[in-house]
């Protein structure tokens, strides 16, 4: 009987322990970030991070977007060039995020996070 006791009590523990481990989609995973125009003009962006390293992408046409790329947790800054013209902003990125970069007809910056886990 207490064998019996004691084998569903750890089966019940690992059914609880999986449910629980498994709603997370995203394990500490890095950021990542892409750049969505919706200007009128060829963007080009430069991205630092909090780390030192630069990437570069450039000439995003207008009314579409870059691929994701990652990068590592912390501050990065985002300078958006539109006809020799530089945007800047920055941005608190976090682990199991993904966010999108737009910038609009008007070279407004704007940010939306997107938690990967939801």
């Amino acid at each position: 009987m207490k064998t019996l006791k004691f084998i569903s009590l750890i089966v019940l523990i690992s059914i609880v322990t999986l449910s629980i481990s498994s709603c997370k989609k995203c394990n500490g995973e890095d950021p990542s970030a892409r750049i969505i125009n919706n200007g009128t003009k060829k963007a080009s962006v430069q991205i630092k991070t909090s780390g030192g390293n630069t990437i570069n992408i450039n000439n995003v046409d207008p009314s579409t977007s870059s691929p994701y790329v990652r990068y590592a947790v912390g501050t990065t800054t985002f300078t958006i060039t539109v006809s020799n013209v530089n945007y800047s902003r920055i941005v608190e990125m976090s682990q199991c995020y993904d966010y999108d970069i737009s910038i609009d007809a008007s070279n407004y910056i704007f940010v939306n996070p997107i938690d990967r886990n939801n």
